[in-house]
């Protein structure tokens, strides 16, 4: 059985203290495959020496984060594209919009989402959205910007039934993480009508523990809560859905 995290912030300052074991921990429960969204560019190198730590495992993206797109955007903007002319990534993400924070850049939020779109296009690469408080803004621009190109995951989908179609028709997966075991968590109550062939697992640590963890810090070994939750209501094997799951990932990310 391998499993795979589709959304984890190794790099964090969280795990400054045990990432190493943190990581082994994943790795013995065989979770093998790590990954890694973008925030800004302070980011970059933390990131690229985790994955020159673990090159079999780690899987990097590259993108603008919606909370930390501020005045000097446009800035950030062309050191993603300076990075992916000189190496490979397998996402631009995690890209969006989010409006629990701060409402002030929507606009350029808006900018910087259509414009990473455009760039994941033009590298023929999946887009990774985090949505918050943001369903029809994000919804529009999908709509505006939907071809044959266009495609990625909804990271941490925390939507109802409609919303999870309609992220479904932008050629979108499901990202699940945490919130499936949360008791309020609700999109539990209508995930058996969503068909495996749409959903990936995620863990988004150090953010979203699930239950029994919930208000601490994540990891990526509790990967395995959100994957036995989610065969309870999908009346599978942990095995039969971590296969699934890890081939959804496969398809969308390339490799």
């Amino acid at each position: 059985m391998i499993l795979t995290d589709t959304h984890t912030h190794l790099y964090s300052e969280a795990f400054e203290e045990d990432r190493d074991t943190m990581i082994q921990r994943a790795l013995d429960l065989n979770i093998k495959r790590f990954f890694i969204p973008a925030i800004d560019s302070t980011y970059v190198a933390s990131m690229y020496a985790l994955e020159e730590a673990y090159p079999e495992h780690v899987f990097l993206m590259a993108g603008l984060h919606p909370t930390h797109v501020k005045e000097n955007y446009r800035e950030e903007l062309d050191l993603i594209r300076k990075q992916l002319e000189t190496r490979k990534f397998v996402a631009i993400g995690e890209i969006g919009i989010d409006l629990y924070w701060d409402k002030t850049f929507l606009k350029e939020q808006q900018e910087a989402f259509r414009e990473q779109i455009r760039i994941a296009k033009s590298y023929d690469l999946p887009i990774v959205i985090h949505c918050r408080d943001a369903f029809e803004e994000v919804f529009d621009i999908l709509e505006s910007e939907k071809d044959a190109k266009l495609r990625g995951i909804f990271h941490c989908f925390t939507g109802n039934e409609e919303q999870a179609h309609r992220a479904i028709s932008y050629n979108m997966l499901l990202g699940i993480g945490g919130v499936v075991t949360f008791k309020n968590g609700k999109i539990d109550q209508f995930l058996g009508n969503i068909d495996t062939k749409h959903i990936v697992l995620e863990t988004d640590s150090p953010y979203l523990a699930p239950a029994p963890f919930r208000g601490k810090r994540n990891e990526t070994a509790y990967l395995t809560y959100v994957l036995d939750k989610l065969a309870g209501i999908y009346q599978l094997t942990p095995e039969e859905l971590a296969a699934i799951t890890t081939e959804n990932s496969r398809l969308v990310f390339g490799v």
